[in-house]
């Protein structure tokens, strides 16, 4: 799944090659992807975008006031096209859920030509990609609930401790619970617990101030260390990008780049975390049952 560097790269990706390029189409080719009819995606055609920004993993396209927010859940991405056809793509089972077609500059072909733009796509059967067309971003319900985003100026060490007051959340929960930090996934959270060589089980309101303070600090590092690395690279490759910085997520059986330790996994019904025991959880490997408990 994109997260908070990978979106972050998007964002910058398509700022660059949409700021004051106009639009010439939208097209929702799978049924499910758009999540609004009023105003409908035609209300973007003939509209200039003004700017790209990002709302913790989600993509805001602005047009004219007119926002396109796209959310790529876990399967999806966005393929950038130097030539997309001008006929219409037709609806189907394949991986293709919309379509932006650019108006040509000023000074390029006619309007039947092939133009750049960018396909969304999503691999897999369980469609979760979803599209919104709205007035305002707020109006989208993942957006509103979002919480502060963990790269801002006004993310302080004061303002994350005040989140983590009084939460029961385990840490690894509670770094992926959007509405307490937003932007944050699967991966980066396996990969911040280890930074600040926490266990992923640890209660958040049972943490010192010292503790804090380091999650905090390994948070920060590692989100803006994922964000240089993505910086530049190409919409295509960010995935690739992406794995090649992880140290433990998606590492299971292999030695921890810090300690040597074997790199350990806890799987749940739909997703897994791995961790390094030494690192972590003073050498003693999680139980990987849903409701895991350190081993005694």
């Amino acid at each position: 799944m994109p997260e908070l560097p990978e979106v972050e790269a998007l964002r910058d990706f398509l700022h660059e090659r949409l700021t004051g390029r106009e639009v010439r189409r939208v097209m929702p080719v799978a049924v499910s992807v758009l999540k609004t009819y009023d105003p409908g995606p035609d209300a973007l055609e003939g509209r200039t975008v003004t700017g790209v920004q990002r709302h913790g993993k989600f993509l805001d396209l602005d047009a004219d006031g007119l926002h396109l927010v796209v959310h790529l859940a876990r399967a999806g991405w966005l393929r950038w096209r130097e030539a997309l056809p001008a006929q219409p793509p037709r609806p189907g089972k394949g991986p293709l859920a919309l379509r932006l077609w650019l108006a040509e500059p000023a000074a390029g072909g006619g309007g039947n030509a092939d133009a750049e733009g960018f396909d969304l796509t999503e691999a897999g059967t369980r469609k979760r990609l979803v599209v919104y067309c709205v007035h305002d971003p707020g109006e989208v319900p993942g957006v509103a609930r979002l919480g502060p985003d963990p790269l801002a100026d006004e993310f302080t060490p004061e303002v994350f401790a005040e989140l983590l007051r009084g939460k029961r959340q385990r840490l690894k929960g509670l770094l992926r619970d959007q509405s307490v930090v937003a932007g944050i996934g699967n991966a980066y959270s396996d990969e911040i617990l280890h930074a600040a060589r926490m266990s992923p089980f640890k209660i958040a309101a049972e943490m010192s101030e010292d503790e804090i303070a380091a999650l905090y600090e390994a948070l920060r590092v590692t989100l803006r260390d994922a964000v240089e690395r993505s910086r530049g690279v190409a919409a295509g490759e960010l995935k690739a990008e992406k794995k090649t910085g992880l140290r433990v997520h998606g590492r299971k059986g292999q030695p921890c780049p810090v300690c040597g330790d074997t790199v350990r996994e806890v799987s749940f019904s739909d997703s897994a975390l791995q961790y390094c025991p030494t690192c972590q959880t003073g050498g003693k490997p999680l139980a990987d049952r849903r409701m895991s408990r350190l081993l005694k």
